[in-house]
């Protein structure tokens, strides 16, 4: 690794106004967004470059924040992570993460989720990353799984979308429990 946001194949970036084209097919291909339990009308390209604007002009950082996530390869937009809903006293965080359809199954969603975990653990300092998935969707369960998430719990019927109510898994991983099989960060 050469640096915090960057792993074997991919680098976690800023927003960019011309992102707004990866924005729109994650939009129309992921089922599983945490906390989009819906299922909206159809956006216009204007909303998707205007939304995605807006983001590229916040300031780096903060509690909440979104990165995208590309490829080293020939640094292709391949999803996005975000990291939300802290609570600095207790010492939480919750993230999420989407990737482009042609871009699935190939550790892009593994290493970024490790990249976040690396930094909020060694230099925010918290102490749990939690994260909540849709039951039916066994691979980013499995996902979370492979990197040492537990499931805690389960919200039965909790979410609402495409006609029929959803069971939603909630998962967590302490940082020590990620550092028992990861290496700290050095300044070296």
């Amino acid at each position: 690794m050469s640096d915090m946001w960057t792993g074997e194949k991919i680098r976690l970036r800023g927003v960019e106004p011309e992102d707004w084209e990866g924005f729109r097919d994650l939009a129309e291909h992921t089922v599983d967004v945490r906390n989009a339990d819906l299922v909206d009308p159809p956006r216009s390209e204007e909303s998707f470059r205007a939304w995605t604007a807006e983001r590229a002009g916040r300031p780096p950082g903060g509690e909440a924040f979104r990165l995208v996530i590309e490829t080293l390869a020939d640094r292709a937009f391949a999803g996005s992570v975000t990291v939300g809903e802290t609570d600095g006293r207790a010492g939480r965080f919750m993230t999420g993460i989407e990737i482009t359809r042609d871009h699935r199954r190939k550790g892009y969603a593994a290493e970024a989720t490790e990249l976040i975990l690396t930094y909020m653990f060694a230099e925010r300092r918290y102490n749990k990353c939690e994260v909540e998935v849709h039951a039916f969707n066994e691979a980013s369960l499995a996902l979370y799984h492979r990197l040492g998430f537990v499931e805690e719990g389960r919200l039965r019927q909790h979410a609402f979308f495409a006609g029929a109510h959803h069971d939603v898994v909630l998962l967590g991983i302490t940082a020590a429990d990620h550092w028992a099989t990861h290496e700290r960060p050095s300044v070296r």
